[in-house]
């Protein structure tokens, strides 16, 4: 059990050292998008949302 335990560890770090790590400014970069492209579909989720309350209303 002890053997299997540090044969994942090891197998874990050689893993994480083929990683590459992004940079600082392409952490930056790709945390803008995010928040960019979540902030554009929390606008298209509540046009719609206005617009299907707005016809809704409308029909009824």
């Amino acid at each position: 059990m002890i053997q299997k335990i540090r044969n994942f560890y090891l197998e874990t770090v050689a893993e994480l050292k083929k990683s590459t790590w992004p940079t600082w400014g392409e952490l930056w970069e790709s945390t803008v998008v995010v928040i960019v492209t979540a902030m554009l579909l929390a606008v298209f989720v509540f046009a719609a949302d206005s617009a299907v309350r707005a016809i809704v209303r409308v029909l009824t």
